[in-house]
């Protein structure tokens, strides 16, 4: 009985020891305290990484949680598989980034990977995994760099030259029609696009939130598409024929599938949209024509639109 009291003791003291150095380091947390006394076997950024993971697995979060998995690979093949937060340097991160270009990653790839890194490191610094003057990433130490991405917006005349594309294949027209959806929707994300509910049409507007910015934004925005009669023609030629609120507009997803397979059908329907708009793009003499420049251009067309609005008012004004 004793050595049971004895033993107690010392975890109440090692406890205690844990709770005053956060308190006095100003970053205790529940979560610092569980992280700080499970540090045996959350050490690495291995470990940490694959705890970050089932984290994003638990809620449900699967494109992230891909994202993080795709980062923990290419350190593991980079550094192995105990890479111990000490040795996460500036002068390590420059390295990391050297062997991502060695590999053909963009800018923009190797800014993604790096800010994974730095979620990681942020957290091992709040939970008091690495002290203050450990932390490798600012000024003077490991800046991330910014990649300048090609944002490709469509003329109307372009736009124009995609949407009466056909070389008489009905595959073509469906993703052809996806993607000019996209357009009209306001730029919506496939993602949000194939994820749209009969229930999403409240008279004549989609109404909808963008799932990017659902879980990160405290103000829930609605998004609203007036619809169109190009619009109303897309759904009546390719729309689920069941037209319950429950049911999806477009026949890719049916509700039943777990978070990881409802990635992997809009991972597929994309990649099956791209494939079909490269070849429209080929055809018309547009490069680079993808999902995404449906989004980059009906923003381009509604910054354009703003600054004739702004320049009529002042003229009125005048």
């Amino acid at each position: 009985m004793t050595g049971i009291r004895s033993e107690i003791q010392v975890s109440f003291k090692i406890i205690d020891n844990v709770v005053l150095e956060l308190f006095n380091a100003d970053c205790f947390t529940f979560e610092s305290l569980n992280n700080r006394l499970s540090k045996g076997t959350n050490d690495t950024l291995n470990t940490a990484f694959k705890a970050k993971i089932n984290n994003l697995a638990n809620e449900g979060r699967v494109g992230t949680q891909l994202y993080y998995n795709t980062v923990l690979v290419s350190i593991t093949v980079f550094k192995g598989e105990k890479i111990k937060f000490s040795d996460i340097t500036s002068h390590w991160l420059r390295s990391y980034e050297k062997h991502l270009l060695n590999e053909g990653k963009n800018y923009t790839t190797i800014g993604m990977y790096t800010r994974a890194i730095r979620a990681i490191i942020n957290e091992a610094r709040r939970s008091g995994l690495i002290k203050e003057n450990q932390y490798p990433f600012g000024k003077d130490k490991y800046e991330i760099p910014t990649g300048e991405g090609r944002k490709l917006a469509l003329t109307m005349q372009q736009i124009k030259s995609v949407v009466t594309y056909t070389d008489g294949r009905e595959t073509t027209e469906r993703y052809r029609d996806l993607w000019f959806f996209s357009y009209l929707c306001n730029g919506i994300n496939f993602a949000d696009l194939l994820k749209l509910k009969y229930s999403n049409i409240v008279g004549d507007e989609i109404c909808f939130y963008r799932q990017k910015t659902i879980r990160t934004s405290k103000v829930k925005r609605e998004i609203r598409a007036m619809i169109t009669p190009e619009m109303q023609a897309i759904i009546e030629r390719w729309g689920n024929s069941d037209r319950k609120p429950d049911n999806f507009i477009f026949p890719y997803l049916n509700g039943k599938e777990d978070a990881m397979q409802e990635k992997k059908i809009i991972l597929d329907v994309t990649k099956r949209t791209n494939k079909r708009l490269k070849v429209i793009g080929s055809a018309v003499g547009i490069e680079g024509l993808t999902t995404y420049t449906a989004r980059h251009s009906f923003q381009s067309f509604t910054l354009q639109t703003s600054k004739l609005q702004k320049q009529n008012s002042w003229q009125v004004t005048i």
